[in-house]
């Protein structure tokens, strides 16, 4: 068993065998001890703990649920195996009191794991349904194959057209970096766009990784951008459609979330740019645009007070975006024709931020 989860048994055996009532403690996970650090430019949590005593029924379910969780894992692990998040909800269903009551319960529980060890989920053998993130470009790596044994591989010349699929686990155990050959790492919202990109030979012509988010990305995925930013030196650079949902996207990557508060550190990358099309851009290239519903409206009027979007510039995009009450899609780049967002427009918008 993981010594840092093996350290809470412990905990909680020692304290039966001296007759105290036992208890878990971690960081409180309320959004009063969320602050955002702008030092390093990720969400974070406070210094606030909680306390769970086994002297109510609720509380005592509780640590009675975790240690089941544990338990769960020393087998996982003995046995070689790994588990969906949901497979472990209805595995429960045969814990006796241990049983959840909703996946909800099993998720928030093993995000408690989390913040109480420092360790991944991932770590602990727990993944989520597959996200299909895949990345192509001039990246040789090494990864962990079910036979235990290493296989390299380069994610442009041994990959079909769909790239190298991104696995759950992408810590240094699973995957290693070999070698890389790229400028850049250009990280894509949609799967339209990344076709079109592979397809027009992008990641050769401009040296470059391209990496299919696939929308809100896993954290398998923003887990890789960080170790290829922070291991390889390389710049991340986000393209995504012109809307405020978009916006968040890129805030995910580059500064974390608040549900991931206490692991941004390895799940943001903070010096990420952002090329993805801009209410300005809207303006300059004359693009195809839609209404913006009234959630948008809201929501734009709510990252003016995000502190993550706390500069000139996403408070002028956010601001003429509002006044034009427009948002775009990347394909709306099509109307100049199938090249032009890979002759023209990202050749330019990479120019302006000194990526190329």
């Amino acid at each position: 068993m993981n010594e840092k989860l093996k350290s809470i048994v412990d905990e909680i055996y020692n304290e039966m065998k001296k007759g105290q009532i036992p208890k878990v403690e971690l960081k409180s996970r309320n959004k009063d001890n969320i602050v955002f650090d702008n030092l390093s430019g990720v969400w974070k949590y406070g210094n606030n703990t909680v306390k769970r005593y086994a002297s109510k029924t609720n509380s005592a379910k509780s640590i009675l649920k975790m240690l089941y969780i544990i338990d769960f894992i020393d087998e996982m692990e003995q046995d070689l195996k790994t588990s969906t998040l949901r497979e472990m909800y209805y595995i429960s269903e045969g814990w006796g009191l241990g049983k959840f009551e909703s996946q909800d319960e099993s998720d928030m529980m093993t995000e408690d794991l989390e913040v109480m060890t420092t360790l991944l989920r991932e770590e602990m053998r727990l993944r989520p349904e597959e996200s299909g993130a895949s990345v192509i470009g001039n990246l040789t790596l090494k990864e962990m194959n079910r036979k235990g044994e290493w296989k390299e591989i380069n994610c442009r010349d041994d990959v079909g057209d769909a790239g190298y699929t991104i696995p759950y686990n992408v810590e240094p155990e699973k995957i290693q970096f070999v070698s890389e050959d790229v400028d850049f790492v250009l990280a894509i919202e949609t799967g339209g766009m990344f076709d079109r990109l592979v397809e027009n030979r992008f990641d050769e012509k401009m040296r470059s990784l391209l990496v299919h988010i696939k929308g809100q990305p896993s954290r398998s995925t923003k887990r890789l951008i960080n170790r290829l930013n922070k291991e390889l030196h390389i710049p991340v650079v986000v393209f995504t459609d012109g809307d405020p949902w978009s916006f968040r996207i890129f805030a995910s990557i580059a500064y974390g979330a608040i549900k991931t508060a206490h692991i941004s550190d390895i799940l943001a990358t903070p010096n990420s740019e952002f090329v993805g099309i801009t209410a300005s851009d809207i303006v300059r290239y004359e693009l195809p645009t839609d209404k913006l519903s009234d959630k948008d409206i809201e929501a734009l009027h709510a990252e003016l007070e995000d502190p993550r979007f706390n500069t000139p510039f996403w408070k002028g995009e956010i601001e003429t975006m509002l006044n034009l009450g427009k948002k775009a899609e990347q394909q709306a780049l099509a109307k100049y024709g199938l090249n032009f967002v890979t002759d023209t427009y990202l050749p330019e918008k990479l120019k302006e931020i000194g990526i190329i």
